[in-house]
C-alpha cells in the first residue's frame, strides 16, 4: 500500500493576460499556491488554488506549518478521511478563505494522484457524466470596456461559437449598466446568453431596482448581486424577480450552499473548486445543488473545472478565463463551443516545470524525505 513520502509546496504569481476590473476591484496579478504530493511508490500529484492579489503567503504558511506535516505516512487515496482531519485540526480558523485554499492546494494534489493511480481522467474517476459543456466568455467583459469594445467582443465571441459572454455590472447608475447591456443585447440576438456579474457590490435596494430594469433583457442570470453573507438580502431578491440568481464564489464549505438552496436565496450554484476547500467539497456540492434541482456554474479555473462539470449531470456552463498558459503546455480542448475535459489520466494539466521554476517566488519547501 503506498504512503506519502514528500509533499513541496512553492508559489507562483500570475499577471492576467488582459486587463479585468469589476464593481469593487481590480485583478492585477494571481498568487498561485501549488503542492506536489509524492509517494513512496514513485507517483506525484500536483494540487494548486489562488488568491486574487493577496493571501498567497498566509495560505503557503498554514499548508507548510500545520497541514502538510500530517500527510507524511497517510495512505494517499484516502482522501475523505485526510480531508475530515486536516478540516478538523485548522477548526479554529476555518470556515474561511485561507483555510479553504490550503485545503484545496491540498486535495487537488491527492485527486491527481488518484487519478494517476488509476490511470483515469479526473471526469470519469469523478463521475463522468457527460463528454462536453457548453462555455462562456468573461475576458471580454470587464466594466472598465467601453460600450463599442463590448459589444465587438461579444460578437467575436458568438462567431467562434461561445455559447454566451459575461458582462460586469456596477456602473455608477443603474442606466449605464442598461445601455451596455442593451448594446450587446441587440447585437448578439435572442438566442445568445448574456450574463452579468456584480460582484457583491450593491445594497438590498439597489439590486431590487437593477434587477427590474435588468429583466426585459432576458438575462441568463444575475450573479453576487449582494455580499454572500446577507442570506436574508438574497432571499428578498430572489422573491422579488424572475431572473435567476447566482452565488458561490465566495462561500468556503457546502453548508453554505445548502442553507442558500434550502431558503430560496438562489437558483444557481457557482461553487469554486478553490474556495470550497478541494475536488471532495465541490462535488458534494454539486450534487447537493442537482437535488435542488439546480445547475452548478462554477467560477473561473476553467482549467480544472472542465474536468468537474463533465464528471457531474447538473453542470450548465464551463467560464472561459484563461489564467494558466504561461506555466502549462495543455490548453483547453474547445469544440462548437463546448469545452471537452481532458482524457489523459490525472487532472488533465500539463504543468510547464521550466516556466515554473522561472516564476517561482522561492525555493520550493520540502516536508518529509
Amino acid at each position: 500500500m503506498p504512503r506519502i513520502s514528500r509533499v513541496e509546496i512553492l508559489q507562483v504569481d500570475l499577471v492576467p493576460l488582459v486587463k479585468r476590473t469589476d464593481a469593487i476591484q481590480s485583478f492585477i496579478k494571481q498568487e498561485t499556491p501549488m503542492v506536489r504530493i509524492s509517494t513512496d511508490d514513485g507517483l506525484t500529484g500536483t494540487g494548486y488554488s489562488y488568491t486574487v492579489g493577496s493571501g498567497g503567503s498566509s495560505v503557503v504558511a498554514l499548508i507548510r506549518d500545520h497541514l502538510a506535516p500530517k500527510l507524511i505516512g497517510r495512505d494517499p487515496l484516502e482522501i475523505e478521511a485526510i480531508w475530515k482531519d486536516l478540516f478538523f485540526s485548522t477548526h479554529s480558523t476555518a470556515v474561511g478563505a485561507i483555510t479553504a485554499l490550503a485545503l484545496a492546494t491540498i486535495d487537488t494534489a491527492l485527486w491527481d494522484l488518484k487519478c494517476l493511480a488509476s490511470g483515469r481522467p479526473l471526469w470519469l474517476e469523478a463521475g463522468g457524466a457527460q463528454d462536453r459543456v457548453p462555455l462562456y466568455t468573461t475576458e471580454g467583459g470587464w466594466l472598465h470596456i467601453d460600450t463599442p469594445a463590448l459589444v465587438d467582443d461579444a460578437l467575436q465571441a458568438k462567431a467562434k461559437g461561445f455559447k454566451g459572454s459575461k458582462i460586469k455590472v456596477g456602473r455608477p447608475h443603474v442606466a449605464e449598466d442598461v445601455a451596455r447591456l442593451t448594446a450587446v443585447r441587440e447585437a448578439v440576438g435572442p438566442e445568445f446568453e448574456i450574463m452579468v456579474d456584480a460582484n457583491q457590490a450593491f445594497t438590498v435596494s439597489e439590486a431590487i431596482r437593477r434587477a427590474r430594469h435588468f429583466e426585459p433583457l432576458d438575462l441568463a442570470w444575475f450573479e453576487e448581486p449582494l455580499p454572500a453573507e446577507d442570506m436574508d438580502g438574497h432571499i428578498r431578491l430572489s422573491q422579488s424577480t424572475s431572473l435567476p440568481i447566482a452565488v458561490g464564489e465566495s462561500m468556503y464549505h457546502p453548508s453554505h450552499f445548502r442553507e442558500y438552496l434550502q431558503k430560496g436565496a438562489c437558483s444557481i450554484v457557482q461553487a469554486d473548486v478553490a474556495r470550497v476547500g478541494g475536488i471532495t467539497p465541490w462535488l458534494k456540492i454539486a450534487h447537493l445543488a442537482e437535488s435542488f434541482n439546480v445547475n452548478i456554474c462554477p467560477h473561473f479555473l476553467m482549467e480544472i473545472h472542465v474536468s468537474l462539470t463533465a464528471a457531474v449531470p447538473n453542470a450548465r456552463w464551463v467560464e472561459w478565463i484563461p489564467q494558466l498558459e504561461p506555466i502549462t503546455t495543455s490548453r483547453l480542448d474547445v469544440t462548437d463551443g463546448h469545452a471537452v475535459p481532458p482524457a489523459t489520466p490525472g487532472l488533465g494539466i500539463d504543468w510547464d516545470w521550466k516556466a515554473i521554476e522561472k516564476a517561482r517566488m522561492f525555493t520550493p519547501i520540502v516536508i518529509g524525505g
